[in-house]
């Protein structure tokens, strides 16, 4: 891999990051709740997304894929989201945010695929 190559995974990583720090606040301006919408959303489109690079254009996939999507999307997050969940109380919405972003997430990274190999 070339240096120029890196650099941009690494510069598309930090876009990735902001935009997911965009979407995380403005979805929760939006829904106004205590659920996590804003990284179930996150999480989801990232998981489509990846599926249609790897499918569409696997030679983007480093840049796209690991870099921007790389810093879009956020397991860990996700994971202390559902454990605050829990510890608050609120037992089905952490088990909704834990198992519904992962099945959900297959969902969408199947759909992506089959989209970006179709295309």
């Amino acid at each position: 891999m070339s240096p120029l190559v890196f650099l941009f995974a690494a510069l598309a990583g930090g876009l990735g990051a902001a935009v997911r720090y965009l979407v995380d606040v403005g979805v929760a301006k939006l829904t106004g709740t205590r659920f996590p919408w804003g990284v179930f959303a996150i999480n989801l489109t990232g998981s489509f997304a990846l599926g249609l690079i790897v499918g569409g254009l696997p030679d983007a996939s480093f840049v796209v894929g690991t870099g921007f999507l790389g810093g879009y999307t956020t397991f860990s997050t996700a994971m202390l989201d559902t454990v605050a969940l829990w510890r608050d109380g609120e037992r089905r919405a952490s088990a909704f945010n834990a198992v519904g972003m992962l099945l959900l997430g297959l969902v969408a990274a199947f759909a992506g695929l089959a989209l970006g190999s179709a295309l």
